[in-house]
């Protein structure tokens, strides 16, 4: 056998070998530990290309070889590559976007399998035959805020908004429905350095506002609801207090690399915490005027680390007075809404609903943009 073709065959062997190999020690492993091997499952099920591609993917995920080779690969390909795998994108200068938000912002516009305005217009509807106004508020994605720092080549671009967006937000308009314009808070907010401290309006590892983007964020709503007439500003001579915290970034977190993680490490987080006057943190009060829906962005600094110190508390100290808050990560287009049916008595005594939802979900939104009921007006009081 010529010698070039012996490299050729070994070659080609020892690829098969390594690509068996990871099957080979998988199934060695479960029939050591008195289990069925995962290999044969593909038997298990109908061989359509939906079951087929579940069942690689399941493999996948359990790969006793993969999950150890795994996370140095992932390592390289960010060093190296800058490449952050299938759920985010590598920005400049150390920032991190979370994939979904990008392509929302970047893609092509496509029909929605629910209409988000007539979800919208009707829940609006219902809350207006109990007598409780609706303001909608859609929370900008980090990359409509900031393109530049995405890509070079969208430097000097004052922010970008998609035409999902442009379009909703017009069509809420001519149907009546009252917005808040973050897009516009925050293109200006951009533009003012003043302030002292950060100036960034995100988080530059995560997908979520910056405490400054959050407090312009509640100080917009806020302003809103007074010009509108909705809310009288309330007594309650509410105060903050800053409090550092360390957040390693949803985005980064989605990587599932602890060698990234400690490499890039957490960020510093200067939040403001909003207490009463007797210093204790600030709570929520059922029978508060306001009702405050929304997602994961209204759960940061919230609920998570250090607490009362996100929008909904900031909402509070700007009005003077308690809010009521449901919160549903990922689920403010409509399972925060079926959330609200089997909780009446969170519409008690309501005069204002606040509806806050991540951009993206417009086009994405978990469960779409269903028309859900509110329910009967006599539960409200049980």
């Amino acid at each position: 056998m010529p010698a070039s073709r012996a490299v050729s065959v070994f070659t080609t062997l020892g690829f098969l070998a390594m690509i068996a190999c990871a099957g080979v020690v998988q199934t060695a492993v479960e029939l050591g530990h008195g289990e069925r091997p995962q290999v044969l499952e593909v038997f298990d099920r109908v061989p359509t290309a939906a079951n087929l591609h579940d069942y690689e993917h399941s493999l996948e995920e359990a790969s006793l070889v993969a999950n150890r080779l795994r996370p140095a690969m992932q390592y390289a390909q960010f060093e190296l590559l800058a490449d952050a795998g299938e759920k985010a994108l590598v920005g400049r200068n150390g920032w991190l976007f979370y994939r979904p938000g990008v392509r929302y912002v970047t893609g092509r516009p496509t029909s929605h399998a629910t209409d988000p305005v007539a979800a919208i217009r009707s829940f609006r509807d219902q809350l207006a035959g109990r007598g409780i106004h609706l303001l909608v508020v859609p929370a900008p994605n980090k990359e409509s805020v900031y393109p530049d720092r995405l890509s070079s080549r969208a430097v000097g671009v004052p922010g970008i908004v998609s035409t999902s967006t442009r379009a909703l937000l017009g069509q809420l308009r001519e149907a009546g429905v009252e917005v808040v314009d973050l897009f516009v808070e925050f293109r200006r907010a951009r533009q003012d350095h003043s302030e002292s401290g950060s100036t960034d309006l995100y988080l530059a590892r995560d997908s979520h506002w910056s405490p400054r983007g959050m407090r312009i964020a509640a100080e917009a709503v806020a302003r809103r609801l007074e010009e509108l007439g909705w809310i009288q500003r309330g007594t309650i001579d509410y105060s903050a207090r800053t409090v550092r915290v360390q957040r390693t970034g949803d985005v980064l977190e989605m990587l599932r690399n602890p060698r990234l993680e400690q490499t890039i490490g957490p960020e510093d987080v200067d939040c403001l915490q909003v207490i009463d006057s007797s210093g204790r943190a600030y709570r929520d009060a059922p029978d508060a005027r306001v009702l405050v829906l929304g997602d994961s962005f209204l759960r940061i600094y919230e609920q998570d680390e250090p607490g009362s110190a996100g929008l909904v508390a900031h909402l509070a100290q700007a009005l003077g007075q308690p809010m009521t808050s449901l919160i549903s990560d990922g689920g403010a287009s409509t399972l925060v809404r079926q959330v609200l049916y089997r909780r009446p008595r969170l519409l008690a005594g309501k005069a204002v609903v606040v509806w806050e939802f991540v951009e993206r979900d417009i086009r994405d939104g978990a469960e779409g943009w269903q028309i859900i009921p509110l329910p009967p007006a006599s539960s409200d009081r049980r």
